[in-house]
């Protein structure tokens, strides 16, 4: 994505003080936690999933929101890793932004993006270094790349 686009999102969030399809790269810019291919392949990311609820709070906040409001879209919001946990990505505040159930770019679609690329990991198709940095440079184009569409 280039630097006019990025800023135009960048505006829309700080305009409309509610989270764009991409986060905000000065508060989210993406963190990974230090994890080999093998352990990313056969370890569940359950025992590495726990966001505290005072660290949602936080990044909500970041976010200019309180909490997960529903009045912007009836589905909510989740506290996303930019980086999944999927891909090695941390349960740290540089790395979870609000992501939105609602638009076409939603968390729902990102989680389709994300089992891909942990696939593509493990398959040995992908470098888990630029699955993690295309999904942490702009998810939407990411998926259009690995998906072709």
């Amino acid at each position: 994505m280039n630097k006019l686009a990025l800023f135009g999102l960048f505006f829309l969030h700080i305009s409309t003080g509610h989270p764009a399809e991409l986060p905000n790269p000065k508060l989210t810019p993406g963190y990974m936690r230090d994890i080999s291919v093998r352990e990313l392949c056969t370890t569940s990311t359950s025992l590495v999933r726990n966001v505290p609820e005072s660290l949602k709070k936080d990044v909500f906040s970041n976010y200019g929101m309180n909490g997960n409001d529903r009045s912007i879209c009836a589905e909510g919001y989740e506290i996303d890793h930019l980086v999944s946990l999927e891909l090695g990505g941390a349960n740290d505040g540089r790395n979870l932004w609000p992501q939105s159930y609602c638009g076409e770019n939603n968390a729902h679609k990102k989680d389709k993006l994300e089992n891909e690329l942990h696939r593509q990991i493990c398959l040995g198709k992908m470098n888990i270094i630029d699955a993690q940095m295309c999904i942490k440079t702009d998810w939407v184009m990411c998926y259009i790349k690995t998906f072709h569409k």
